[in-house]
């Protein structure tokens, strides 16, 4: 098997186990009538700190996850392709600053889904591409925009029951991320 086919082989497995999860979580939140929603973030309730992790995990209904699902499974693979510990910590990045940002700044609701985390993997493509300037980033983050980008209108306040916080704040997250685990050009040297 050559290195590009493992490559893509640990990728989507990376990514199907996230899916798994996601899904594992979800049947157990609709068999409680999805009383797990109530470990999501509402802000600035200290009661709600541990939402910060728990919020991309957690959905409103199967619809919910379905929507999440495909552009998590197709933009997730493309992060999970730069390897299992940047897929990791862009994740625990964008949880994180994604669920930090709704805390502090969201509006009194529950926040849940992996919408955040789904506009946090957009950012991180796109700004990689930005940030490395090599071909392949340059064209995965291309990908990205022409299929994903009508996206960017959902961190709009548009809709009541969207969490418009939680996809600014990921998207936010995942430029950050993007910044701090992208792989810096070489500058040539000389004069």
């Amino acid at each position: 098997m050559t290195d590009t086919t493992e490559n893509w082989l640990r990728a989507i497995g990376i990514v199907g186990i996230l899916v798994l999860m996601l899904w594992a979580v979800e049947v157990v939140n609709a068999h409680v009538g999805h009383r797990l929603d109530l470990l999501g973030v509402y802000p600035r309730d200290v009661k709600s700190l541990p939402g910060i992790l728990l919020w991309p995990f957690l959905h409103g209904s199967f619809r919910h996850l379905i929507m999440n699902t495909t552009p998590l499974v197709v933009m997730g693979f493309f992060v999970a392709l730069r390897g299992g510990m940047v897929f990791t910590q862009a994740s625990i990045l964008i949880v994180v600053i994604g669920g930090s940002g709704v805390w502090l700044f969201g509006r009194a609701a529950y926040h849940v889904g992996a919408s955040g985390l789904v506009f946090g993997f957009f950012g991180f493509l796109v700004a990689v591409g930005i940030y490395e300037r090599s071909i392949g980033a340059l064209a995965i983050a291309s990908f990205t925009v022409f299929y994903y980008g009508g996206m960017l209108f959902g961190v709009l306040p548009v809709d009541s029951f969207i969490s418009w916080e939680a996809h600014f704040f990921g998207l936010l997250g995942g430029v950050v991320a993007a910044r701090v685990l992208a792989i810096r050009p070489r500058r040539s040297e000389g004069l």
